[in-house]
């Protein structure tokens, strides 16, 4: 076997996946512009464009009002977060059922290793093929992937966006690298615009000179270890990033016009604390920081960001109190769109530190609701401070975080 055709990851990328779904659920909208938002309404954005509507330029976080202008017809739905988590469930059992799934990278993205007669290329090509296959047999004719193989994860995810929509593409040493040239810099999984301007600076203004550049020189330009990395997987080098776990997490939550108000904006903030308190005692953590953001309405640097520091805490009471606290420094005056709550510094639950000032039965109280919830529903039992937008701040799919099913109202 020629260790040059040799292929190590498959990866997979479904096809503008919220669109995709609603055009799959309703017939009518295969084969027309959609776009996916969160509220019907022209000042928000779009979560999600269906490949019909980026043809007209609409994509994700086009305004509604403009997607109107350049794309005449185009049909907006109101996403349905719940009905997506079921169908990542449903296409996770469908990989599943053709190669053991590595990793799921995002709500969107799943990665499998290829091993043994699975790294010739004609094997893995037809486990691909196979893949599609099942998602049209056992998903719907809408829902679609384009899947890239290589010998790693990183290029195999480059490999996904080289051919869209339902597209196969094999990237392997032998084609190195010369069949990158053709992207662009913000192609490359992590260059975002701050990255790309400091490529710029540094005198790269393509891929073929950016790859060009030897580890050192790669180092430079990502730092350390970070550009020792990505040296090597350009290279088509296998390297393994160590797990990490996640040591913060948030939820944020577009206002609807008619909470655009400082009222409206603390009780979404309070619903948004109450959804991660909730987590926290379901994941076994305590947390030690709270911060809150609140977006205005004007230029796009118009945010305030308060935060506070205390002993660990995970029971809901006490952090809608320190909201509270937070809370009365907003600034008045203003029209705020957006609201994030964020927990951070987590410890679990085996490293909790007793204090006597803490009221454990503010931690009970809150356990107990968990148990009633989870027998009887979400939201059969909540605070009182959280009851006047029970129905608002619906769970939605965070970039890279899928939600259970459980987490929905």
């Amino acid at each position: 076997m020629n260790p040059l055709e040799n292929l190590s990851w498959l990866y997979l990328d479904l096809n503008s996946f919220f669109a995709s779904v609603e055009q799959q659920e309703n017939p009518k909208l295969r084969g027309r512009p959609v776009a996916v938002v969160p509220m019907m309404a022209d000042s928000t954005s779009c979560l999600a464009a269906s490949y019909e509507a980026k043809k007209f330029g609409v994509k994700t976080g086009t305004k509604v009002r403009d997607a109107k202008i350049m794309c005449p017809g185009i049909q907006f739905v109101e996403s349905s977060h719940e009905n997506y988590i079921r169908y990542h469930h449903r296409i996770i059992e469908v990989v599943e059922s053709c190669i053991p799934v590595h990793s799921i990278l995002s709500i969107d993205e799943i990665a499998a290793k290829l091993t043994g007669s699975q790294q010739k290329v004609e094997v893995a090509v037809a486990v691909a093929e196979k893949i599609k296959v099942a998602l049209k047999e056992k998903i719907g004719v809408a829902v679609t992937a384009s899947i890239g193989l290589s010998t790693n994860k990183f290029l195999a995810k480059i490999a996904t966006d080289m051919k869209k929509p339902n597209g196969l593409t094999i990237i392997r040493k032998m084609d190195l690298p010369h069949k990158l040239h053709s992207l662009k810099l913000r192609d490359i999984p992590g260059v975002g615009s701050a990255m790309e301007d400091r490529i710029l600076k540094m005198g790269i203004r393509t891929v073929e000179e950016l790859l060009n550049k030897n580890q050192k020189e790669m180092e430079e330009i990502w730092g350390g270890v970070w550009g020792t990395r990505m040296y090597l997987w350009f290279k088509g080098e296998e390297v393994e990033l160590p797990p990490q776990k996640s040591r913060s997490i948030s939820h944020e939550h577009v206002l609807p016009p008619d909470l655009r108000n400082p009222v409206g904006s603390k009780n979404i903030a309070k619903k948004l604390l109450t959804k991660l308190a909730w987590r926290l005692r379901k994941n076994g953590d305590y947390t030690k920081n709270l911060r809150v953001g609140v977006k205005f309405m004007g230029s796009y640097d118009n945010y305030w960001e308060n935060s506070a520091k205390f002993n660990e805490l995970r029971d809901t009471v006490s952090l809608l109190r320190k909201l509270e606290e937070l809370w009365v420094d907003l600034p008045r005056g203003k029209k705020p769109i957006k609201v994030a709550v964020s927990f951070s510094d987590l410890i679990s639950h085996g490293f909790h530190q007793f204090s006597f000032f803490d009221n454990p039965k503010l931690d009970q109280v809150s356990t107990v609701m968990d148990s009633i919830n989870k027998k009887f529903g979400r939201e059969t039992v909540h605070l009182g401070a959280t009851h006047e937008q029970k129905e608002a701040a619906r769970t939605a799919i965070a970039f890279r975080r899928i939600p259970g099913l459980d987490e929905f109202d």
